[in-house]
């Protein structure tokens, strides 16, 4: 199975206390903000995909597999 990579950035804005929580959150579970959203990524694209998503797969990868062709 190919590794991630993980060059890509995604910024979000958000209200400051529930940054503050969801970082006193994601630190209760010994985990880092970027660990819990990377996580919370996959599990969007595998339900929306309605199967696994491997590191390595693009778009076009998805596209094939899913039979939707260009979007």
């Amino acid at each position: 199975m190919p590794i991630e990579t993980r060059t890509a950035r995604l910024t979000v804005l958000i209200d400051p206390d529930k940054k503050a929580v969801f970082e006193h959150l994601c630190a209760q579970e010994d985990q880092t903000p970027s660990q819990v959203v990377r996580r919370l990524i996959r599990d969007y694209i595998e339900l929306r995909l309605g199967q696994p998503w491997e590191p390595g797969q693009n778009l076009e990868d998805v596209r094939r597999k899913s039979g939707r062709g260009k979007q």
